[in-house]
């Protein structure tokens, strides 16, 4: 069921569109908004992150393709643009391959992913735009659900040069990534999810060093990481309340384990990330 009017609260709604300069606290502040994929597309804007290539105009169409429980700042940007959020059960789980597409365009496993429109791209999808905004108003959850799936497409095209075919350990990856998400804060070892999938744990390791560069062991402490910095700068739970979320006997060994993997405390992380909020409200946490 969509709700537009956002009433009573954003963990009741599928999804959500609305013109980046109409977006409501009501949105920008519901702790539902964790649970949502993110695409906001910033019209003839300056890019909310720093860009490498300096002699990139800065001033252009920018989409920005945040996942779920993704640690980031757009509350204050007051851009031109637009702003589509939707849950996961908006997706056919069925449609593996489309699935591993989209989650390697969201870079699942970062922050965020930026993708710069030329301009055959960006009327492509104000196309598909259109329709999607037309019928998400008329309430027409079917159409709505089909053009969604149609506009991510268009956005896995353009991104399309970066994949590569589809083969079993791709799909291996998938199968990770969603047992990783329902898993994480209860199960922390390898040999869990490679039972799962029917492989080994060095097998597992092989698969994810050669398609993300990481072992399951730091995918899942990256995941770990990931939910205990949107837990610290988006919820009002103290340090110590977090680590116990997070499944830590104890918050002396929850800090060694953060400041580990991140060579931060987490109240230095805190601090940091409000003076970042306070000084660059309209930039990306990273």
């Amino acid at each position: 069921m969509m709700n537009s009017a956002l009433q009573p609260a954003l963990e009741k709604s599928l999804i959500y569109i609305r013109n980046l300069g109409n977006c409501p606290p009501s949105y920008l502040n519901d702790p539902g908004r964790k649970d949502f994929f993110e695409i906001v597309w910033l019209k003839n804007e300056a890019a909310l992150h720093t860009l490498k290539d300096i002699a990139l105009d800065p001033k252009a169409d920018w989409i920005y393709l945040i996942p779920p429980y993704r640690v980031h700042q757009l509350n204050k940007a007051g851009k031109n643009g637009e702003l589509i959020s939707f849950k996961r059960s908006m997706l056919e789980e069925e449609d593996k391959e489309f699935l591993l597409d989209l989650f390697k365009i969201f870079n699942v496993q970062g922050e965020f992913s930026c993708l710069r429109l030329n301009e055959t791209a960006a009327a492509e999808l104000s196309g598909i735009f259109h329709l999607l905004e037309k019928e998400y108003t008329s309430n027409n959850f079917v159409m709505v659900k089909a053009l969604l799936k149609v506009f991510l497409l268009k956005l896995i095209q353009v991104k399309e040069h970066e994949f590569t075919s589809q083969d079993i350990h791709q799909k291996r990856v998938y199968e990770f990534l969603m047992l990783l998400e329902s898993n994480y804060q209860h199960v922390r070892n390898t040999d869990f999810y490679a039972g799962k999938l029917g492989i080994s744990s060095k097998r597992l390791n092989q698969i994810l060093k050669d398609k993300l560069g990481k072992t399951g062991m730091q995918l899942i402490h990256d995941r770990i990481i990931l939910e205990a910095k949107r837990s610290i700068i988006h919820s009002e739970l103290s340090i110590k309340e977090i680590s116990y979320e997070l499944g830590f006997s104890d918050r002396p060994y929850f800090s060694r384990f953060f400041k580990k993997q991140t060579g931060q405390t987490p109240e230095e992380f805190q601090k940091q990330a409000r003076t970042h909020i306070k000084e660059k409200f309209n930039t990306l946490v990273e």
